[in-house]
């Protein structure tokens, strides 16, 4: 049986905080408000197709909201919330690229080998260019489509872009993570350039604003130019709250009483996103939008517990297949939902988005073929039972193997030291190494990160590779019942298998120094050639053999960048 040790706290202290008193299985304790019977009936049908405002925030943890009775401001998040429909049993993926590539594609990453970690900035990679995207059947539905934020997919040739995967245009960064002022990221030391974007060229002029800001500023733009009567798609991907954790001093001044540095710092980052929100929000309004116009907020993945963000009371962190890392925040608010005002316990995946916004949209998905999402339209805004059933969390072959799994604890049908994670009904199974599974309440005492870090921690099942929660009754995941059920677990690996016979190779391959920004001016961007593309569309080793004489080129390009660069940043002085 498990053993918990407690540290730093005792439960009295915890349920005097209210951390451990909301009832998971009451969502009239999360606000459910009845529909307000002076609301004007909905047609049948919408009179036309709905502005559709995706909002993706970075890093935001479950309990980093109004609210999840979190002690950060967000009025903003909270009233949107409370006068749509709170989803409640709304999924994600752990980490940036995969939430990003399903809810493009609306495909499971098995199904778009990137099922492994992240694209990183030198990696030959991006999402595949066989894949149909979201926004493009939005242009096939005759939508303005535009993107404002962080892209993650891939950039390394022109046809990876935002603008040529479906978007009439884009101002953002291409890779993970970039200074909020200066835009610069460092893919390691001295290996570091400029990351931000207007269309396919670099923004140089954009520097010195804070990227929360000036993505709020380009949406209100971009409203302001583009008629209400022409449907419009606009996807925000704020960097908030992704470390760095940086934010306008007079945020941060108002959480100056939180003892914490990095809690502070970034209660102030959600706080500066809530009213970048605010400030959308007004002008879909003052443009004429906002009647006709459907928002999505969502988190891309749980929150990094490292970095001031807190799932509590969920297991786990960013990164992991526990709650933490996977049970997102979401919502949605639009003047054209049924039966508003209310919570939703419908499970729904971030993969849904795809073929729900391309039915509200009036798009046609019968050329698309395998979409791991379904259309919870209809349990969104008249609260119909979702159609979804179950979710694959992942399957990540690559992932280093659980020392103690074998094919033996797998019943001889899978081998428990591979990652994976699937949801089943009410069952969640989890083989491999999940990721750190401690139970972490937010940092807001002064002491932090000593005595907290060990404050709630399992002190056995470190020789495990199997873990079996039912999640609807337990979503903390404190009960293992693997041993217990083992013809559940035994069924959920049939389900493992099932979708690992679906699976496509893992694309993956080794970086490439030709990424470097020096030999791009200084700038992240698209770096390989048409003949290199094609010899890595396999997803392959890019080639390690260049004649000396490509290389002397290379060498002299990178000198000439180099000083075309200097000469760039004295006129912008």
């Amino acid at each position: 049986m498990a053993v918990y040790a407690l540290t730093g706290f005792s439960l009295v202290s915890l349920l005097s905080f209210g951390y451990l008193s909301w009832d998971w299985m009451k969502p009239s304790l999360v606000a459910d408000v009845a529909t307000d019977p002076m609301e004007k009936p909905l047609p049948p049908a919408f009179a036309r197709p709905p502005h559709i405002i995706f909002i993706l925030t970075d890093d935001q943890g479950y309990h980093d909201v109004g609210y999840h009775g979190s002690d950060i401001q967000t009025p903003t998040l909270d009233r949107l919330a409370a006068e749509g429909v709170k989803l409640e049993n709304y999924y994600i993926q752990p980490i940036c690229t995969p939430s990003r590539s399903q809810l493009i594609t609306g495909r499971y990453q098995i199904h778009t080998g990137l099922q492994h970690s992240i694209i990183r900035p030198r990696q030959p990679n991006c999402l595949p260019l066989d894949q149909v995207t979201l926004p493009q059947k939005l242009q096939e539905a005759g939508y303005s489509t535009h993107m404002v934020g962080k892209w993650h997919l891939g950039f390394y040739k022109k046809e990876c872009l935002p603008t040529r995967r479906g978007f009439d245009t884009f101002l953002g960064s291409l890779t993970g993570n970039v200074d909020y002022y200066t835009y610069d990221n460092c893919d390691g030391p001295g290996v570091c350039g400029y990351d931000l974007h207007e269309g396919e060229d670099v923004a140089w002029d954009q520097s010195g604003k804070y990227s929360t800001f000036l993505y709020a500023q380009r949406v209100s733009k971009i409203l302001a130019s583009h008629s209400p009567k022409e449907p419009i798609f606009i996807y925000v991907a704020f960097q908030a709250v992704h470390t760095p954790l940086q934010s306008p001093k007079e945020y941060i001044y108002r959480y100056r009483s939180m003892g914490n540095v990095a809690r502070r710092k970034y209660a102030a980052m959600v706080t500066c996103m809530d009213e970048a929100v605010k400030n959308i929000t007004w002008a879909l309004k003052k443009y004429g939008y906002y009647d006709n116009s459907v928002i999505v907020f969502s988190t891309d993945n749980g929150g990094q517990t490292f970095s001031g963000g807190s799932n509590w009371p969920l297991r786990g962190r960013k990164g992991t297949y526990w709650e933490g890392g996977v049970r997102g925040i979401g919502f949605v608010h639009s003047p054209l939902i049924k039966h508003k005002r209310r919570t939703s316990w419908a499970l729904v995946h971030i993969t849904d988005w795809y073929p729900t916004l391309v039915s509200l949209g009036r798009g046609n998905l019968s050329n698309v073929p395998g979409l791991d999402g379904y259309n919870v339209w209809p349990a969104i805004s008249e609260g119909k039972e979702s159609p979804r059933t179950e979710i694959l969390h992942n399957i990540d072959p690559l992932y280093n193997h659980a020392k103690y799994g074998s094919l033996e604890d797998g019943f001889g049908i899978w081998n428990t030291a591979v990652q994976a994670s699937i949801r089943v009904g009410e069952w969640k199974l989890l083989t491999g190494d999940p990721g750190y599974s401690d139970w972490i309440p937010p940092q807001t005492l002064t002491n932090f990160p000593g005595s907290w870090w060990n404050l709630e921690r399992l002190t056995d099942g470190l020789r495990k590779s199997v873990w079996l929660f039912n999640i609807t009754a337990d979503p903390y995941e404190r009960y293992d019942l693997s041993d217990q059920r083992p013809d559940v677990v035994r069924t959920l690996l049939m389900r493992l298998v099932h979708y690992n016979r679906t699976a496509i190779p893992v694309r993956y391959p080794a970086e490439n120094p030709r990424a470097h920004p020096d030999f791009n001016g200084g700038a992240w961007g698209p770096w390989a050639s048409e003949d290199d593309a094609e010899e890595w569309e396999g997803g392959g080793e890019p080639l390690k053999s260049r004649n000396k004489k490509k290389k002397c080129k290379i060498c002299k390009l990178r000198s000439f960048f180099r000083k075309l660069n200097t000469r760039l940043m004295s006129n912008r002085i």
